[in-house]
């Protein structure tokens, strides 16, 4: 399994690489200056276990990278890493299917808190619970109690002994799978199914 970074920031690219190689020293990163080099890549270097893609590629419109390799890769978890700030871009990318977004500007710390926050959610995700045609995890069925109890980001990390970032990914991939996009339709989804 390989981990992919796609940047054209030489810097930044093996900024991300460096700290990619001290999560998971035994996994291959491979580092992409442009987006086009991916389906070749893959077909040398393997599967993949993680995309790192910067949202301003040359050549590259808006969020469709997000959008192709989710099509193609759609249970690989996939951060978005940008200069450009969150908030509409952020809700703009987890729309097209990112797992997370983070900014450029962030501390080495936070991009590593968030990038491990994605492999936690992965491994949380193992215990499945079928609510008519939706699975779940143990996880999201656990998440969406602590929804109900009115719990914060903050609290729900808390309670878990998890970061935020985690806690974040989680969330996007629960929306995800229940087709809503916010904790408020999350809830009514819940109670209209029995899940509370």
């Amino acid at each position: 399994m390989s981990m992919y970074i796609i940047d054209d920031h030489p810097l930044v690219r093996q900024a991300i690489a460096m700290l990619l190689r001290r999560m998971r020293p035994a996994s291959k990163v491979i580092e992409l200056e442009k987006f086009s080099e991916l389906q070749a890549a893959i077909i040398k270097n393997g599967e993949p276990a993680l995309f790192v893609l910067d949202l301003l590629l040359p050549g590259v419109k808006g969020t469709s990278a997000v959008k192709d390799i989710k099509t193609m890769y759609a249970n690989v978890p996939l951060a978005v890493i940008s200069s450009m700030p969150a908030g509409e871009a952020e809700e703009t990318c987890i729309e097209a299917g990112a797992d997370i977004y983070i900014e450029k500007s962030s501390p080495a710390n936070e991009i590593s808190l968030a990038i491990q926050g994605l492999f936690a959610a992965e491994n949380g995700d193992e215990e499945v619970i079928a609510v008519g045609e939706t699975k779940l995890s143990k996880r999201q069925k656990q998440l969406i109690v602590m929804l109900d109890r009115g719990l914060s980001n903050r609290d729900i990390a808390a309670e878990l002994d998890i970061s935020e970032h985690t806690v974040k990914v989680h969330l996007w991939r629960l929306f995800r799978r229940l087709d809503v996009k916010s904790r408020t339709q999350t809830l009514h989804f819940a109670r209209m199914n029995g899940l509370l």
